[in-house]
């Protein structure tokens, strides 16, 4: 995959960055990690400019980040609700505690935008719970680009630093995005063992009752 990124940047610059990260945050196994390194050798090279990529990736990946926003703002989390809850044993989540989610994020929702667009695998994701719990366009679109903008210079003044060396940052990086990935699925399935929903109202009333 590393040769076909690079072949790409090479024959369409700024306009292959912005098309592959765009792709990578529609389909997450695209590395952006590869990417944006590349991009940053290319730069090293005097081919590109260092921040036409930086420039060029956030924009990429701003437009697939954008999308998956409005896909998520238009569904709304209120259609999930029958879905929840039939299948919430299996999301390990009920009504009561969406709700309790979605006031968490009412609250927090900027950090957790701004700061999840530099953790791996979940910067792919950050958008859904952002649309769906009906974040506001504004300070979605500032803290993603904030965010998408500290990940894509990270990524691309490290790949112009190390040269031919770039491949380190997969190294290094390579595991923290595994990691991720097993917490996650560790964390679903203690959830799948562990979770009971939320006792509804009536049931709490005949708990009172002598």
């Amino acid at each position: 995959m590393g040769e076909w990124i690079r072949e790409l940047i090479e024959q369409s610059g700024y306009l292959g960055v912005a098309l592959l990260m765009l792709l990578e945050t529609v389909f997450p196994p695209v590395p952006s990690e590869v990417i944006m390194s590349l991009s940053g050798l290319q730069a090293s090279r005097g081919t590109l400019t260092l921040w036409g990529v930086i420039l060029a990736g956030t924009f990429g990946a701003m437009v697939g980040n954008t999308f998956w926003y409005v896909v998520a703002r238009a569904l709304g989390i209120e259609r999930f609700h029958p879905f929840i809850d039939k299948f919430g044993r299996y999301l390990t989540v009920d009504w009561k505690e969406m709700k309790r989610a979605d006031h968490f994020f009412d609250k927090y929702e900027r950090w957790f935008v701004c700061f999840g667009r530099m953790v791996p695998t979940i910067r792919s994701l950050v958008s859904i719970p952002a649309g769906l719990f009906g974040m506001r366009w504004k300070p979605f679109l500032i803290y993603s680009t904030i965010g998408t903008f500290g990940w894509t210079t990270l990524l691309a003044t490290a790949g112009y630093l190390l040269g031919q060396n770039y491949t380190e940052i997969d190294k290094y990086l390579g595991p923290v995005s595994i990691g991720v990935i097993v917490v996650l699925v560790l964390w679903y399935l203690f959830r799948v063992i562990t979770w009971k929903p939320s006792p509804r109202p009536e049931d709490a009333r005949s708990d009172t009752r002598p």
